[in-house]
């Protein structure tokens, strides 16, 4: 079986080197890495052990749909891994997903353990990163062993997952309607789940998230976010990122009408500091801020 990693990319050339070298130390190495770059520039790149090969895709925006797609269009594996470009690989994390991938069919989601930052300043160091790596407090965990059924597809996370290739053809792609940030992961879920396909976690296939600041909920792609919930309800005839849109509402940046979702303002510094991720978390939770804006709404 010939593998295929996927990535997609804008900046973070160091995230992007961390990721190749982590491959490179891969027990079972990639047959190629395919890169979806979404700057106008190519990345100058780390050498490897592996082909790597850069598709354009001729824009300075972040169309995370469309550069899944033709990452995995370009791909000549029989068997594709996607990683977000802030991921670095286990050693094990190929062959696990292979062997995975040789008991079912269907999408398979793999490990992911959090970093904080200055994790990554001494270079490749995994029993460190095993030492300092969290899990997110709003993610099921692994199951204890092998393969477990996820039984709600708005838990399909397209952080670390793979799949066959058949399979990403049968499933469709990711729908190209959702443009930029918000709704597309949840949306690919679904049609999984439509195509009658399982959803997998695995125990293993390891990713290790590098640290880089960021907001949850997050309101620096507000339209986006709201573009896309409305794409999602046209589609499927139900809601989705409803704890995001209920923050949003709480901050008073949206109001719900009889047509949807309207936005009322600009997200301000307020906002912005309300919901970034401080330098001492290795990620940003959603779930904290919700929880502080609710508590805050009943005491007003």
């Amino acid at each position: 079986m010939t593998i295929s990693v996927c990535t997609l990319a804008h900046g973070r050339e160091t995230h992007l080197a961390n990721l190749i070298a982590g491959l490179s130390r891969s027990q079972r190495r990639p047959d190629e890495l395919v890169i979806a770059v979404m700057q106008p520039l190519r990345y100058d790149l780390p050498e490897a052990p592996f082909p790597i090969r850069q598709i354009m895709m001729g824009t300075s925006d972040i169309p995370l749909a469309a550069a899944r797609n033709a990452a995995a269009g370009a791909a000549r594996g029989e068997f594709l891994i996607f990683l977000d470009v802030d991921c670095i690989p286990a050693p094990s994390l190929v062959g696990d997903y292979a062997r995975a991938g040789n008991e079912d069919e269907g999408v398979i989601m793999g490990e992911v353990a959090y970093l904080p930052k200055g994790a990554t300043d001494g270079g490749i160091d995994f029993p460190a990163f095993d030492r300092l790596g969290v899990t997110h407090s709003e993610r099921p965990g692994p199951p204890p062993s092998g393969l477990r059924a996820c039984e709600d597809y708005r838990c399909f996370w397209s952080l670390n997952f793979a799949l066959p290739a058949r399979d990403f053809a049968t499933i469709g792609g990711f729908d190209e309607r959702y443009d930029g940030y918000g709704g597309e992961d949840t949306d690919f879920g679904r049609m999984v789940v439509e195509a009658g396909l399982p959803l997998w976690w695995v125990k293993g296939a390891k990713a290790y998230h590098q640290y880089h600041p960021h907001h949850m909920p997050p309101v620096h792609h507000l339209d986006s976010v709201l573009a896309n919930a409305m794409a999602f309800a046209e589609k499927w005839g139900e809601p989705t990122m409803q704890h995001w849109l209920r923050a949003f509402v709480l901050m008073g940046l949206i109001e719900r009408t009889e047509h949807g979702w309207r936005k009322l303002r600009e997200a301000e510094e307020t906002d912005l500091a309300l919901t970034r991720q401080q330098e001492h978390q290795p990620y940003a939770s959603s779930a904290v801020v919700l929880d502080w804006l609710e508590a805050n709404a009943e005491a007003a």
